[in-house]
């Protein structure tokens, strides 16, 4: 396997500049996450590793060799597509040693890596059928075991499991991360759902505007986000944020919200200053009459949890409690927020108060 690198890379389509200044490092067997927005330029980085794209700027460097001007075949990638790109007319067996019969290998050392990618991925009752005779997580199979016969220094995932059901997501993110662990092969992988990210990854890469906003592993940047961006986007559900005024109170603090005074961390802020308060929905519970009134407009029992939708103070707010309760919408109640979990954000700039 090899380490991967990202240095300065820039990309434009014309006037339009959707990667800007990328820089990046790729430890050899990491298996790095690549999130954000539909637009964020995610994709596009992916493609210009594999060398699908071209790059305005900059260098990318597979272990230890710039591959700026290397086409796909020779940089020894394998990607995995979102719509699986199978051969409709081969039969599985087929589909899985094709690359290999191109660069004439040995056939008994095609049937042998055809033969471990098959046992490794279930895929072994299935050899003979085509893809159409497959259900979607098994074409997937097909279009992973396709990337591990090749044996390749990096393996590239392009959103994999959008076409998927939602139970058929579960089980393959988990032989994802399984296999992952099996052949500690560097993988990059891109996609749009943050549960895939937080669940599968060992670091992420969260891309808005073509720009790196923060890169670390799941739960720092669950727990400890730079800015807005991130924590908005890390988590589901979001956050909820409450635009209000930062207020020290002798060895405390505290954040106002309309009419509330939300207790708040003593961060680098000062009397005035205009922030956005922070606090996750599982950091919020129900309290008695001293909390803040949260108007309750949705419940939605999930078994495990129930997550309640209303407003604070007219503004949007989501609590997530363990278990099952028996508040009803269209009442009033109140909450208490973890004063240990809030997080204060300076309003104009976005940047996380420390």
């Amino acid at each position: 396997m090899a380490a991967v690198a990202f240095e300065q890379v820039r990309k434009s389509f014309g006037e339009q500049e959707v990667l800007k200044q990328i820089d990046l490092q790729v430890p050899d067997g990491e298996f790095l996450v690549l999130v954000g927005p539909s637009g964020c330029g995610k994709s596009t980085l992916l493609r210009a590793l594999a060398g699908l794209e071209s790059v305005s700027h900059g260098r990318i460097v597979i272990d230890g060799e710039v591959v700026n001007t290397r086409p796909p075949r020779d940089r020894d990638i394998a990607m995995v597509f979102q719509n699986y790109a199978l051969y409709p007319h081969m039969t599985v067996l087929e589909n899985l040693t094709f690359a290999l019969k191109l660069r004439n290998r040995d056939p008994q050392e095609i049937a042998s890596r055809a033969q471990k990618a098959a046992t490794m991925l279930g895929l072994q009752d299935l050899l003979d059928r085509h893809p159409r005779h497959l259900s979607g997580g098994q074409r997937q199979r097909v279009a992973m075991g396709r990337a591990i016969v090749r044996d390749p220094k990096v393996f590239l995932f392009d959103e994999p499991l959008s076409n998927l059901d939602a139970r058929l997501r579960v089980q393959m993110r988990a032989e994802i991360k399984a296999l992952h662990q099996r052949l500690r092969a560097t993988t990059v992988y891109v996609t749009h759902d943050q549960i895939e990210a937080m669940t599968m990854a060992d670091r992420i890469v969260v891309l808005n505007g073509g720009v790196i906003e923060q890169i670390g592993t799941p739960l720092a940047l669950y727990d400890d986000p730079d800015n807005l961006f991130v924590a908005g986007f890390i988590g589901s559900p979001a956050m909820n944020f409450f635009a209000g005024t930062y207020e020290r109170q002798g060895d405390g603090a505290c954040v106002r919200v309309g009419g509330l005074a939300l207790p708040a961390p003593l961060v680098n802020a000062t009397n005035g200053q205009q922030v956005t308060y922070g606090v996750r929905p599982e950091h919020l519970s129900l309290a008695g009459a001293d909390g803040m009134p949260f108007a309750l407009e949705v419940v939605e029992p999930t078994g495990a949890a129930t997550e309640l939708f209303g407003t604070v103070t007219g503004q949007p707010c989501c609590v997530m409690l363990t278990g099952r309760t028996d508040v009803r919408a269209g009442t009033t109640i109140a909450l208490l927020a973890d004063p240990a979990k809030v997080l204060v954000f300076d309003r104009s700039s976005g940047r996380r108060l420390r």
